[in-house]
């Protein structure tokens, strides 16, 4: 990163375009980092790491563990169309169950099953231990600051819709 940012430099790039690039290009690899170093784990629990985010999603929902699939889409952060068909292979193994909503009769909820349940608390396991791998050595002080400087960016950037 630092090598792109000196030519970046070299090419007359404004410097806060330049600070900007940096924030979105490590902030991106550090989470490419932590994907490759739990995708291991849970193709060993039979998930993908989208798999897996519909399941923390509906997990950090609480009780009933419950949501609608278009607020999993944003929750989990994919397309509707991903979400469709991650929820019928959640379905097909058994961790999640699809019913009516009594109260708007267009909409379902899709809800955790208690296997569903025990495959994200395995799962949230080995993402403690792959985000401990990932970032064993980094001071915890300067993970505190990252993540707070991060949460400050998106508290401005993140409702934004772009094209």
């Amino acid at each position: 990163m630092d090598e792109l940012a000196a030519a970046w430099r070299r090419d007359g790039l404004d410097e806060d375009v330049m600070a900007m690039l940096e924030v979105s290009k490590r902030a991106a690899r550090i989470g490419a980092l932590v994907q490759q170093a739990l995708r291991g784990e849970l193709a060993e629990l039979g998930l993908t790491y989208a798999e897996f985010e519909v399941l923390t999603a509906l997990n950090r929902a609480g009780e009933p563990y419950r949501l609608r699939p278009s607020e999993l889409t944003r929750s989990a952060f994919l397309t509707s169309g991903g979400t469709s068909n991650v929820l019928q292979r959640l379905q097909k193994a058994g961790y999640v169950e699809r019913e009516a909503n009594t109260g708007d009769a267009r909409s379902r909820f899709v809800q955790l099953t208690a296997e569903g349940l025990r495959v994200t608390a395995l799962g949230l396991e080995a993402s403690g231990r792959a985000h401990r791998e990932v970032m064993a050595g980094v001071p915890a002080e300067a993970v505190r600051g990252a993540a707070d400087a991060l949460r400050d960016v998106l508290l401005v950037i993140g409702k934004r819709r772009f094209r």
